[in-house]
């Protein structure tokens, strides 16, 4: 099919734009199940790329459950929530993962990116206000943008930026959001700090936990579980620490109530599988009770960060599984990329727009699938490059 000339023309020279300043992405295929060892275009890595921080998209009990709900249920629900597509399955998994967080109810999305947008284009319009870290998830900051609600950024991590843009807020409501692990720096928000600026000024307050999920607080239920801070609304994915698919908003009944009957992304989309969701029931029940797992990433991160602190890499202070290393320029992260891959690891470069101007980096994930030896490897590895 030939696209209109004027159109092909702009295409290809936002194409070229691209490629001119480093920023064409690509696709590799890997050819087996989510771990530490992956093969990827036909080769054989050791993976420092994955958010599957407690090692559970491969277990075999998970699995087995996906499979044995399949038999039962078949694999695609069917319908919306709303029109027949929700399912005891899913059903009993939102009970869990409210049980989990300690909320009163909770709304099973398929994916992350739709449960922000559900929360934020929900109960933020027109005449209100939306505040939100500056380096937010993308979903976060487009779910501001289409609810039609005024829209401005305070700085990183910064509850008195938030104060100051609260001070000088003339809106009907305010709504606040953050991430609670930002996924490219690694970094913790201050929670407490943020909702107690949030409660002083009346604002909602929203949390994205999609990277604490099973990895921090008692049993896993979080960062904001971690902080001792329980928001208002709580958003989370099933995709990382579960280890497999989907998304969930927890908060009051009367919040996942208005979900229900308002949220465009849970409305006008079909449900998950339920199969999966039986799947995921399994998941969160290992996720939260083997403790070992944490037990080992915290192990493993303190080992990464004492070697690579040795390093002549710009290594950011995270305490969590994303362990960054920033690089500044697309070419030089594409570079010791390339050369890590010459060696058999993975570690993908992460670039502008993604991360700002001149922070391209490596984004080292690990997860409890890894062992020592893995750690020492890509250290040495980087070592050698460095």
């Amino acid at each position: 099919m030939t696209l209109p000339p004027s159109w092909a023309a702009r295409i290809k020279a936002q194409l070229g734009e691209i490629d001119a300043a480093d920023m064409r992405r690509e696709r590799h295929a890997a050819y087996d199940a989510c771990g530490p060892s992956r093969r990827i275009a036909g080769q054989d890595y050791l993976s420092f790329a994955s958010n599957d921080y407690l090692g559970l998209a491969g277990d075999a009990r998970i699995a087995d459950a996906l499979a044995n709900a399949a038999k039962h249920y078949g694999v695609g629900s069917g319908a919306s929530h709303l029109l027949g597509g929700y399912t005891a399955a899913h059903q009993a998994l939102e009970e869990r993962l409210a049980d989990w967080v300690g909320q009163p109810r909770a709304l099973l999305f398929s994916t992350g990116y739709q449960a922000n947008l559900a929360v934020i284009t929900a109960l933020a319009g027109k005449e209100d206000l939306v505040l939100e870290d500056r380096l937010n998830h993308a979903s976060l900051i487009d779910a501001a943008r289409l609810s039609g609600a005024r829209f401005r950024r305070y700085l990183h991590r910064d509850p008195h930026s938030l104060a100051r843009r609260l001070g000088k807020a003339d809106a009907e409501q305010v709504l606040v959001a953050t991430d609670s692990v930002f996924s490219m720096d690694g970094d913790l928000a201050p929670m407490a700090e943020l909702q107690a600026v949030a409660a002083e000024h009346g604002a909602l307050f929203v949390v994205d936990d999609a990277h604490g999920l099973g990895v921090l607080g008692p049993q896993g239920a979080g960062a904001a579980a971690a902080a001792g801070v329980k928001p208002d609304v709580l958003v989370a994915t099933l995709g990382k620490a579960v280890g497999t698919f989907g998304a969930f908003v927890a908060g009051p009944e009367d919040v996942i109530e208005l979900l229900v009957q308002r949220a465009r992304s849970w409305i006008y989309t079909t449900a998950p599988p339920p199969a999966l969701a039986a799947a995921s029931l399994v998941a969160v029940e290992i996720a939260r009770f083997e403790k070992s797992r944490r037990e080992r990433l915290e192990a493993l991160i303190r080992r990464f960060r004492e070697g690579a602190a040795t390093l002549p890499f710009e290594l950011l202070p995270s305490t969590t599984p994303i362990q960054p290393l920033v690089l500044r320029s697309s070419e030089r992260a594409l570079a010791v990329s390339a050369a890590l891959r010459e060696r058999g690891i993975w570690a993908p470069a992460v670039r502008p727009p993604t991360v700002p101007a001149d922070s391209a980096r490596l984004r080292i994930t690990l997860t409890a699938a890894h062992d020592g030896d893995d750690i020492d490897r890509l250290l040495d590895a980087l070592r050698a490059i460095g």
